[in-house]
């Protein structure tokens, strides 16, 4: 089956992606697939991780990149690679070119997460930080690679790239034959594309679903208008799929193979992500969460077997501990409260000992008695409370009023 490309590449077909599977082997690991109880109850069937989070350098972003460096000619290899990144695919090219020999130069941006930095260093890359969004480091990159000779490396508009994602695809049929639906985060639309030209070769029955981070949401945009469109990303902290506008090569594929493309919230991705955290034990990135983030948003609409891929696991120490809490909030895990009490000796602690009763834990505590807005003989405590979820939001806040206080939010 032949799957439609533009431009001057060849179309893609399955034995591309096959050859790309090949080229991989002993190169990218076959990632494990791991069972979801918690999200198979929600959507009535069963629902498996794909766990490309566990990958080598902890995303699917090495696979496009070595199969695009080793495809090079002898001549483009000797001039050197050049990619832009902030981060996922910055240590694909960087590990992909250490492993096959060449030189590579990769720019970030001024705001990379440090640890990213340092692990594209360290996978054997020459680091060059640009500008202060991805736009400005990729025209960065573009220009060094005019200037030097040195071979563009596209983070997901390149036949070869797309065609060693989908390898990814390839082992899901493989891991799970009796998939009905995979769930897939969508940025640039690489991943997606791959995934689409290998399954539906195979397995047209098979659904596909990508899933947009709404603050960077692309493709539905594109969809409807027949052609890539590009939109001004809003800040969103799924920075791996946060891409301003459909590659030329990925738009007509996942156009003509994928099913369905689906907008998650940052409420969602954030609880998306906590779940994988505290559910799955599995370290996930924000955009790795997103198919998760779509299956919690709306289960009962994934026809099961259903596979989410987890695309990526590299998420900074700083910005996993915002999204937690992100997360706990999104989840009604956190409970803040404002309340009066008579200001008396005993008085906080008999209100704590309330809270004590009905199991909330103080996380934050402040305590007002010189404010215009109080009586002589009142106080004014603002509490924070880690609690076990929205019914027990309210049970605590029930148990506040029966005991007398003034409760508000």
């Amino acid at each position: 089956m032949t799957f439609r490309t533009s431009g001057p590449f060849p179309p893609l077909i399955l034995d591309d992606v096959r050859g790309a599977q090949k080229m991989l082997s002993g190169v990218a690991r076959t990632t494990g697939m791991e069972g979801s109880r918690h999200l198979s109850s929600l959507v009535g069937a069963p629902v498996h991780f794909k766990c490309e989070n566990l990958q080598r350098t902890g995303s699917f972003k090495l696979r496009g990149a070595y199969v695009r460096i080793a495809g090079l000619s002898p001549v483009e290899r000797a001039s050197g690679v050049v990619a832009a990144s902030a981060g996922n695919h910055a240590q694909g090219v960087a590990l992909a070119s250490s492993l096959l020999g060449v030189r590579s130069t990769v720019f970030m941006p001024v705001g990379a997460p440090l640890p990213k930095v340092a692990a594209t260093r360290e996978y054997g890359a020459e680091v060059r930080l640009h500008g202060h969004v991805v736009d400005e480091t990729l025209a960065a990159a573009q220009e060094y690679a005019e200037e030097t000779g040195a071979v563009f490396i596209h983070p997901f508009d390149h036949p070869d790239i797309i065609a060693g994602q989908g390898t990814v695809g390839l082992e899901i049929l493989e891991q799970c034959p009796e998939v009905r639906t995979i769930v897939v985060g969508v940025g640039g639309g690489g991943l997606a594309a791959g995934i689409a030209v290998a399954v539906k070769a195979l397995r047209p029955d098979v659904k596909i679903v990508g899933v947009q981070a709404a603050g960077a949401a692309a493709f539905p945009p594109s969809l409807s208008a027949g052609y890539p469109v590009a939109v001004d990303p809003v800040q969103t902290m799924a920075d791996g799929i946060k891409v301003g506008r459909p590659g030329d090569l990925t738009f007509p594929l996942v156009q003509e193979l994928v099913d369905e493309v689906r907008t998650v919230s940052e409420d969602e991705l954030s609880s998306a992500l906590l779940l994988c955290l505290e559910r799955a034990k599995m370290v996930v990135e924000p955009a790795g969460a997103s198919p998760v983030a779509a299956l919690l948003s709306d289960p009962e609409s994934f026809r099961g077997p259903v596979v989410a891929v987890l695309s990526g696991g590299n998420v900074d120490p700083l910005l996993m501990q915002r999204v937690l809490t992100h997360g706990m909030v999104a989840a009604g895990r956190y409970l803040g409260l404002r309340l009066r009490l008579t200001d008396r000796p005993g008085a906080l602690a008999a209100m704590l000992a309330t809270l004590s009763v009905a199991d909330a834990n103080v996380l934050d505590i402040s305590h007002v008695r010189t404010d215009p807005r109080l009586g002589l003989t009142e106080a004014e405590v603002e509490l924070h409370l880690e609690t076990k979820g929205p019914e027990h939001c309210e049970e605590v806040a029930s148990a506040l009023r029966a005991a007398g206080y003034l409760v508000r939010s």
